[in-house]
């Protein structure tokens, strides 16, 4: 008999008394709860309890998560957050047009509290948040059940995955402003409508009590999918949380658990479109979207704003397929495999090596003809230079069902974790053999890490720029690293759009987030961020960030 604990519902959650089968479409509030959200104390019967489980997994890449009575293009859950998160920064950018939805991330205007593409951002991780307290209050921690007790642990993992979705966007680093405040936590017993915001350092104590009774709770935890929370993506969260703290050490010994029994994906393997099934053996946790999410969803997904080979999607129709940034580009060595993953400057990319697109059963291009081909209706244009093919299509290119599955965590991240912790705890010499051994083994036969004349520090983060490009680093990166989002350089040309044409330095209080206005409205304790003004066109050309300075 499995037992569950009664709870009062007294935290972020907007939980009437429903079917079931309705549990995963329920909305939470972000910090403050109306009188219909505190329901009277219920018997959490097991089935409710299960179905509250699977929602808090569900929601994560579901298409009108936020906005449940439209079907905005850009409101698709986490997925939705990394591509934004990603387009803020200096290394990737979609199109200045009047089709671009994520163009409020590439022009920095997404620190308005009005916006929705900031309050999506800020909504999900809440949402989550309120589902995993009710998974951990309904069923407790001392629970007997070893099945409930698991389901508890992945609850404190989500809930520290959430808290690390929003705390390095509103504030500084961990290392220049832990007593600075940051995110309200949502704690029991609080009054939420006057729920004032923690400091950084605070809500990383949070986050890492969750992820050390994550990890004492998830041994011998066995999971059926990868779209699950285990043992290895516990140990990689709490490796990305010492990581923005600046534990290095703990970093790089939590990275190593976490890349247990996985190895990278080989040269052959990322030599052509990759990056958009969960069974890709690199690949530690992700996001599954299956064939019928991905019909009924259909451009409210990842593949219709990053993959290039969607036969239905608003990217390759509307010359939105994200760009990377030519001076990131031109750095990559043309022995790197990696180099690939972006057509160059004639349209060519090895990547596309036996790629064929198919409509309706019959191959309309392949190869490199992929990138000149124009289909009849308009749902593919001919692609610009630069334009990616990291991401293929899970049910080939040119289908149109975007089922593609989302990386949350890969291997290939957590070696590069390892590489700069060990560099910065003073093991150099076995940082740079780690970060060799990777490079040299899976990318780049002829990588050696002191070749690019880059301090090793740069490096690494060179190689995490290219490695995880458009999966969701590009912000927490310079934020924690403290360095400017550099775009461009004075006097030298490069591809990105004049309007997204700008550098921001590190300490600009414009990239710390707002807060959305419904959640100052609603609650009274939270005082938003305040400084720094929307960047211009051509402001701080001077500014250099040590991987993409000019030769």
């Amino acid at each position: 008999m499995k037992l569950y604990k009664i709870s009062l519902l007294t935290l972020a959650a907007a939980f009437a008394l429903t079917a079931c089968d309705d549990m995963d479409d329920m909305v939470y509030e972000g910090g403050s709860l109306t009188t219909e959200q505190v329901n009277e104390t219920v018997a959490a019967l097991p089935e409710r309890v299960d179905a509250t489980f699977s929602g808090m997994y569900n929601m994560m890449g579901k298409a009108s998560s936020v906005f449940t009575a439209s079907s905005r293009a850009d409101d698709f859950g986490f997925i939705m957050a990394a591509i934004s998160l990603s387009l803020e920064g200096g290394d990737a950018f979609g199109g200045d047009n009047g089709y671009n939805w994520f163009s409020t991330a590439s022009e920095l205007s997404d620190r308005n509290p009005d916006y929705a593409n900031p309050y999506i951002r800020y909504k999900v991780p809440y949402n989550q948040l309120g589902m995993a307290n009710d998974v951990i209050n309904q069923i407790g921690e001392d629970t007997e059940d070893q099945e409930a007790l698991y389901k508890v642990a992945q609850a404190k993992a989500l809930r520290a995955f959430d808290y690390l979705a929003l705390a390095p966007y509103f504030q500084g680093s961990y290392e220049t402003s832990k007593d600075l405040p940051c995110i309200p936590v949502l704690k029991e017993g609080v009054d939420y409508a006057n729920n004032p915001r923690s400091t950084v350092a605070e809500v990383y104590e949070v986050i890492m009590a969750d992820l050390d009774w994550a990890i004492e709770h998830l041994q011998g935890f066995k999971r059926a999918s990868k779209h699950l929370v285990d043992l290895n993506v516990a140990y990689g969260l709490r490796a990305r949380a010492n990581l923005y703290m600046g534990n290095w050490a703990a970093a790089a010994a939590d990275a190593q658990k976490a890349m247990e029994g996985y190895t990278p994906a080989t040269r052959e393997e990322v030599g052509h479109p990759a990056f958009c099934n969960i069974n890709e053996h690199n690949w530690i946790w992700g996001i599954l979207i299956t064939e019928v999410m991905g019909s009924d969803y259909g451009y409210r997904t990842s593949p219709s704003w990053v993959s290039a080979f969607t036969g239905d999607g608003y990217g390759p129709a509307t010359d939105n397929v994200p760009q990377i940034n030519s001076i990131l580009y031109n750095k990559i060595p043309a022995t790197d495999v990696r180099k690939g993953w972006w057509l160059d400057e004639n349209l060519h990319s090895d990547c596309l090596n036996g790629v064929q697109w198919i409509t309706e059963g019959v191959v309309m291009a392949e190869g490199d003809d992929i990138a000149t081909y124009a289909d009849e209706d308009g749902n593919k244009l001919v692609y610009a230079p630069y334009t990616n093919v990291k991401f293929g299509m899970k049910t080939g290119a040119g289908s149109t069902t975007n089922a593609n599955d989302w990386p949350l965590m890969r291997v290939e991240e957590m070696i590069l974790i390892q590489a700069e912790g060990l560099l910065k705890s003073g093991n150099e010499a076995q940082a740079k053999s780690v970060l060799e051994n990777f490079v040299k083994t899976y990318r780049d036969p002829a990588y050696f890490a002191d070749l690019s004349g880059r301090t090793l520090a740069d490096e690494i983060w060179f190689q995490r720029r290219v490695e995880l490009w458009m999966e969701g680093f590009s912000i927490a990166d310079c934020r924690r690293l403290n360095k400017p989002i550099v775009r461009f350089h004075k006097d030298e040309n490069n591809n990105i759009p004049d309007a997204f044409k700008f550098n921001v330095k590190a300490d600009d209080q414009w990239l710390n987030m707002r807060f959305p206005t419904t959640e100052t409205d609603t609650n009274a304790g939270v005082v938003n961020n305040e400084g720094g003004a929307q960047p211009v066109a051509g402001q701080n050309g001077e500014l250099l960030d040590g991987v993409t300075d000019p030769a």
